[in-house]
Order: C-alpha cells, then sequence, then structure tokens
C-alpha cells in the first residue's frame, strides 16, 4: 500500500497512511490518536521536537501551532493509522457513553499537545492490529464497528492519564485568539474560514461576524491580500528569487502570483 486509506463514518475518521516521500503538516486540525508501524514522526512544538518511531503510539492534541513531518526511515515505508477525535464525535459520546460520574474534579489541561503513551500497551497493540485488515479489504467494516474502535480509542487515552478528560470533553470556547494575530503568523498555509475559526476559537458565524469587524474583504481576499504584500516586501529586498518568495507566502502556482502581484501592484514581480 502506498498513499492513503481513509474510512469515514459521518465525522469520525480512521485513516492510514504510507508512502517512501516525507509529507509535512503544519497544524492538528483535530484531537488524534496516532500509531506507527514504521518509518518515523517528527513532532515540532514550542520549540520543542520529539520522535515517534515504530510501534509508539501518541496523542496530538488540536493545536495550531504543531508542525509534523512523517518520514521513512532506512529501507522502511512510513505507515501510520490515525484516529481523528472530532468534536461532534466526542460531545456524542460524552452525552451518550461517559459515566459522568466518573469524571474527575482536578484534570488539568497538558501543558503540550504531544503525548507520548506508554509503550506496550496491549489494549493500545491491540485496537491498531484490530483495525488493519479493514484498510486492504474490499468489504468496508460496519459504522457500529468504526464508532466502536473510535470509543476504545478515548478510553485508551482515559485509562491512561485522567487529564485527557479535560483535553476531550472541553467544549467550552473561552479561549478566543485574537484573529488577526493568527492571521498575520499563518498567512501561509491553506486555510478555509472554518479552519480559521476553528483555530482561533470561534464558531464559523461568530468568527464571519468578527471578522467583519476586522476587514472589509473576505477572509480568503484577505489571506490573498496579506501574502502579496509580504511578497512586495521580500522582493523588495532584492536577494531572493520570484519563485522562492512566491511558495514562501503560501501561493502554489507561480503563474497564478505574478498575475495577482501584477494586478495589485501594477507591476511584474520580476520588476
Amino acid at each position: 500500500m502506498n498513499g492513503i486509506n481513509i474510512i469515514n463514518y459521518s465525522d469520525v475518521f480512521l485513516a492510514c497512511f504510507s508512502g517512501n516521500a516525507i509529507k509535512k503538516v503544519n497544524m492538528a486540525k483535530d484531537h488524534s490518536l496516532l500509531y506507527v508501524y514504521s518509518g518515523e514522526m517528527e513532532v515540532t512544538e514550542q520549540g520543542k521536537t520529539a520522535l515517534i518511531g515504530k510501534g509508539e503510539c501518541v496523542f496530538i492534541r488540536k493545536d495550531n501551532r504543531v508542525n509534523i513531518v512523517k518520514r521513512p526511515k532506512g529501507d522502511e515505508q512510513y505507515k501510520c493509522i490515525a484516529l481523528t477525535l472530532t468534536r461532534p464525535f466526542l460531545r456524542e459520546f460524552y452525552h451518550r457513553t461517559l459515566d459522568k460520574s466518573e469524571l474527575p474534579t482536578d484534570a488539568l489541561r497538558h501543558q503540550f499537545s504531544l503525548h507520548k503513551l506508554p509503550a506496550d500497551r496491549p489494549d493500545i497493540r491491540s485496537l491498531f492490529e484490530s483495525m488493519t485488515p479493514y484498510f486492504d479489504s474490499p468489504i468496508p467494516p460496519t459504522d457500529e464497528l468504526i464508532k466502536l474502535k473510535m470509543t476504545e480509542g478515548i478510553y485508551c487515552l482515559l485509562n491512561t492519564d485522567k487529564n485527557f478528560y479535560s483535553a476531550l470533553f472541553d467544549f467550552s470556547e473561552p479561549w478566543k485568539i485574537d484573529i488577526l494575530d493568527y492571521l498575520n503568523e499563518n498567512y501561509m498555509y491553506d486555510l478555509s474560514p472554518k479552519d480559521m475559526a476553528n483555530f482561533t476559537g470561534r464558531s464559523l458565524a461568530t468568527f464571519k461576524r468578527d471578522f467583519k469587524k476586522i476587514s472589509n474583504l473576505s477572509p480568503q481576499k484577505w489571506l490573498i491580500r496579506k501574502r502579496l504584500e509580504v511578497a512586495q516586501q521580500k522582493l523588495s529586498n532584492g536577494d531572493k528569487k520570484v519563485s522562492d518568495v512566491c511558495y514562501e507566502v503560501g501561493f502554489k502556482n507561480l503563474s497564478h502570483f505574478s498575475k495577482l502581484y501584477k494586478a495589485t501592484f501594477g507591476t511584474a514581480p520580476s520588476k
């Protein structure tokens, strides 16, 4: 297997990644439980880097400050299974499955978004090994089975550390991030309005309302304008190639970048 294989039930995802190329991910959009079968994963957060190797399992909390690099190691292809624990699924689990009498009153939010789980846990190993046949089978698992596997993943976390209760079941939004601060730091990434809302601690409707107080442009047009302005600053120094600047600020196509640049500033970026 080479590439990505995803089994999707509503907002619940089982994903198996494999390949020989290096893949970079600039943020964790949802809580994820990941098990590395081969190769290695490098996670950088707040200036600290951790290597996750073969047979290791980690939890990564939703966070826009996390950078992930997935790559092969030696002759080993990179292979990993990820359980993505989305907000809707966690809400359903909280209301329909979780015994509220078990909720700890002293659970605290972990300082870092990355949390490595203990090695050689039979429940974790069994959870991930039981899923591998479905990625190579023409017969998909039932919806009930997928939800069962996601539920097993949640209990693996809760049985590891009571502080996971705080990470998984905090559905409040008391941590609104300044929109301009966030966008000025992350303008180069592919961000949908939903992503922007998610990472600034808002619902989509609230984000759109708050953004209108900042700019008359749409969020996507604001990002394009920001990229062009940064590109102009970089090119004015005269020590970088146009193609390098194009990709640094987040554009994916050089001709598209050049066309937008000329339309905005009245001159080609090469001049």
